[in-house]
């Protein structure tokens, strides 16, 4: 905001800082913004404080999609945001970030990060990287060029201005949009070490929009995609999740595969994948997962669950019924067994138990063709 007050007062072009487009070069306009995230920028923006609607939501909307989410980022501190918004809590340690919320709906707020130099010192609260470069903390606040600087794609390092209906893009990311470019920023080796969940958000992103992946951004991946190894199994379900519940999913396993990124992410995925029977099942699961998203339905977790261990299941009541258990004690021991075990490797919530066991138990019902029974299961909401 200052700077382009004395760009403005003192004649300067902002090519030392970001490029700052008018609403004639992008089109978005005040009114395509989210109700509440307006109430948090124009807060912050009337105590004085920059704020901006940032990431996927700006690059959504140049891209002509609906936004799903609207986040700002803003040069206030967490406790100054906090004390600003009485509906708000600040969450986690490794990005601290403060939830807005009005009515239902959530504004995630983040302060702008500075791109400051590794720490290897746990004495040290704000910045910790791991001797491989991966960062385990990071809450070190600087500039909005810092900021931009530091996030994963150029077409998520796009600012939206709500008082000026203005983009600031620091990285070419308009251009990119409109080349469907998935282009990191920076040295993509060192961003890929610093946090390698960023190969999956790759593949995932390159799925989602169409875009391919610019050749300096995919050349590291194959030599780091081992690091994956390193993130928490809790962490790589959410994001694989994202992705099969994309609406892109078929499309987002094929990118997986391409990058020889699929084994070692979802253990339950190697199997699947290296099974030509059950890589057909799968893909008719996802194709169809796909096409309820884009038609609006939903589509959960659970379910793509109990697509994945499906085959896993009927492995396991086979080995049950080979010991002799009656066909329902079987089946409930099969699928406390399979759950309990891929528990251990995903780390997913027991909240989906009951659903997923609701879903294989329905799968014996279709095999009783005659009457109306297996017509009515079709529109289980379940299923």
């Amino acid at each position: 905001m200052i700077r382009r007050l004395i760009n403005k007062v003192l004649g300067k072009k902002a090519a030392a800082g970001p490029r700052i487009l008018p609403l004639a070069k992008h089109g978005i306009r005040r009114e395509q913004i989210h109700s509440c995230a307006l109430k948090v920028t124009d807060t912050l923006a009337r105590e004085g404080y920059a704020a901006f609607v940032v990431g996927g939501a700006v690059r959504d909307l140049l891209l002509g999609r609906e936004p799903k989410d609207f986040d700002v980022a803003t040069d206030a501190t967490p406790d100054e945001i906090r004390r600003l918004f009485r509906r708000s809590r600040v969450i986690g340690r490794r990005f601290q970030i403060v939830h807005v919320y009005c009515g239902p709906d959530l504004i995630e707020v983040t302060t702008f990060r500075a791109a400051t130099p590794p720490v290897e010192d746990e004495e040290d609260d704000a910045r910790v990287t791991a001797a491989d470069g991966m960062l385990l903390r990071d809450n070190v606040f600087g500039s909005q060029e810092e900021d931009a600087a530091r996030r994963d794609f150029t077409v998520n390092a796009l600012y939206y201005d709500p008082e000026n209906q203005e983009i600031w893009d620091g990285h070419d990311g308009v251009a990119d949009a409109q080349k469907k470019l998935l282009r990191m920023i920076g040295d993509p080796a060192t961003r890929f070490r610093e946090d390698p969940v960023r190969m999956l958000r790759a593949a995932r992103f390159a799925a989602k929009l169409d875009f391919h992946i610019d050749p300096a951004t995919r050349a590291p991946i194959a030599e780091l995609a081992s690091m994956l190894a390193r993130i928490p199994a809790s962490r790589l379900f959410d994001e694989m999740m994202k992705l099969l519940l994309s609406g892109h999913a078929e499309r987002g396993v094929k990118q997986l595969r391409a990058e020889g990124l699929h084994h070692g992410v979802l253990p339950m995925l190697d199997a699947i994948l290296d099974d030509p029977a059950r890589q057909n099942f799968l893909h008719a699961a996802l194709h169809d997962t796909d096409l309820r998203i884009r038609q609006g339905q939903s589509a959960s977790p659970a379910f793509m669950l109990a697509c994945l261990l499906w085959f896993d299941m009927q492995q396991e009541l086979e080995r049950k019924r080979a010991h002799g258990l009656h066909e329902q004690s079987a089946l409930y021991e099969a699928m406390d067994t399979v759950l309990e075990r891929q528990r251990r490797a995903l780390a997913f919530p027991r909240r989906f138990d009951g659903m997923i066991k609701e879903i294989w138990s329905l799968q014996g019902r279709f095999e009783q063709r005659s009457g109306a029974r297996p017509f009515r299961l079709l529109s289980h909401p379940r299923l």
